[in-house]
């Protein structure tokens, strides 16, 4: 398995759209942080689908350690 690269040691701020998807770069090599942008090809690791149930501010997590993917929990702290 693939260890995953810290894309940054702090969440990503996203105001997302009602029932819009979403796909969450769980590698950490995207150039298009928090989203995937395909750059996972030739590891084990594949992003991850988040669809808005509403319309909001959420914390996509940056630093791939989260127990809570794709949302931040907190895990950059420790």
């Amino acid at each position: 398995m693939t260890e995953a690269i810290v894309a940054q040691n702090a969440p990503y701020p996203v105001e997302v759209e009602a029932g819009k998807s979403y796909f969450w770069c769980a590698c950490g090599k995207s150039a298009s942080q928090p989203f995937c942008d395909g750059s996972h090809q030739g590891t084990s690791i594949l992003p991850q689908k988040f669809t808005a149930d509403e319309a909001k501010k959420i914390y996509f997590c940056g630093c791939k350690k989260t127990a809570n993917s794709p949302m931040c929990d907190g895990s950059h702290n420790g």
